[in-house]
């Protein structure tokens, strides 16, 4: 998707929490561009969910500034919250209810037109229309996160914040979930993920920024945070530096 020229769905600046005497945003700052899939990688405590929580009007900065869709978190909370759907990490499903019925309820408390053919179109995106009549009891984890997210998506929110969407998984259901948000991309949606899993980030996200230390230490696609490293040794192969080297180099530099 072209997205030049255009202002991006998520603003952050200078943003800065503390808890009592422990400082976790010392002055966050980047863009999210619109139907893009940006990722926020930084180890667990880096203040991820903080952000997420300040972005959803969940949670007050102490300073700075964001925007989502073009609204004031602050000043226009409530135009924000029409603007996004929030996944934590654990799937907010029911388990005594089908997988359909699951995404009818939310369709008729979003008060969405026809809450059963957007419950259909929802189970076969996410290829979950073989275990539409099935109970959630009995689903993989793999299937609930990708139903927890086609949920979130009910009302077409322009916005969705993934926060570790794939925290416990086995890698089956990571690849299951990886798809579905490829899934969210592909028809528009710009999708805020955070996650302390380097494979994860490299495999979906357009943008990546590394949260450490409060602050955004780089941000940049994976070509331009591999630049970051030397040239690659060229003996037999030439071997690329992974997401996982550049992490560890600018992490470790910042220590």
């Amino acid at each position: 998707m072209d997205t030049a020229g255009q202002a991006p769905v998520i603003r952050v600046r200078g943003l800065k929490k503390s808890y009592k005497d422990v400082q976790v945003l010392r002055g966050v700052d980047f863009d999210v561009a619109r139907g893009s899939i940006f990722a926020l990688l930084g180890s667990n405590g880096a203040g991820k969910t903080t952000v997420v929580k300040i972005l959803a009007t969940l949670l007050k900065a102490d300073a700075g500034a964001a925007a989502v869709n073009g609204f004031d978190v602050a000043t226009q909370a409530a135009r924000v919250r029409e603007s996004f759907s929030l996944t934590g990490q654990f799937a907010a499903v029911d388990e005594i209810l089908t997988g359909r019925e699951n995404l009818v309820l939310v369709a008729k408390l979003r008060h969405v037109k026809d809450p059963g053919a957007v419950a259909e179109e929802l189970l076969k995106r996410f290829s979950l229309a073989d275990s539409s009549v099935r109970k959630v009891s009995g689903y993989s984890g793999g299937m609930r996160r990708r139903l927890d997210i086609a949920m979130s998506l009910i009302g077409n929110p322009p916005v969705i914040f993934l926060d570790e969407p794939t925290a416990g998984l086995d890698p089956q259901a990571r690849l299951e979930v990886w798809e579905a948000v490829r899934e969210l991309a592909s028809h528009g949606t710009t999708v805020l993920l955070t996650t302390q899993t380097l494979g994860e980030a490299e495999q979906l996200a357009g943008r990546i920024a590394i949260l450490h230390g409060g602050r955004i230490i780089v941000n940049g696609t994976l070509e331009e945070l591999r630049a970051l490293l030397p040239p690659a040794k060229v003996e037999y192969v030439e071997k690329q530096p992974t997401l996982e080297d550049v992490f560890l180099a600018v992490v470790g530099a910042e220590k």
